[in-house]
């Protein structure tokens, strides 16, 4: 198991977006410690539903900007954040049905995921957004 650590290569230079990212990536390590720590399966898709949603949340936010400031971007990289969420709740219930909990392996995933989501599309998010802010 290791940590996300954020670092100033994570920042996206825009501070309420870093805030955001800085709360999903506690969130990843919560549920990364929970599921290494055998908590239950209850604490540990409690610790996922919450990341999900707090990722519903922060995709919004990030929405909502895009909007405000007319992001020539914005239509493919809402579609990234609804193929990410779709691919989350479904991670959730396929553990949830089958009475499991998330395998290392799917850890993996959800940080490759985050991780990917932040150094790529949003990094071109940061550097529209800073101009225009």
């Amino acid at each position: 198991m290791k940590d996300l650590i954020w670092d100033n290569s994570l920042s996206v230079q825009i501070d309420e977006i870093d805030d955001d990212h800085r709360k999903l990536v506690d969130l990843f390590n919560r549920l990364n410690h929970s599921v290494a720590d055998a908590d239950s399966i209850d604490y540990i898709n409690a610790v996922l539903e919450e990341l999900i949603s707090c990722t519903v949340w922060h995709f919004r936010h990030e929405e909502r900007l895009m909007i405000k400031h007319n992001y020539a971007g914005y239509i493919e990289h809402r579609d990234e954040h609804q193929d990410l969420i779709d691919s989350a709740v479904a991670l959730q219930q396929k553990c949830i049905e089958e009475g499991r909990l998330i395998s290392a392996e799917e850890i993996e995933l959800l940080e490759r995921w985050l991780t990917g989501h932040i150094l790529g599309i949003d990094m071109d998010l940061g550097i529209f957004l800073a101009e225009v802010m």
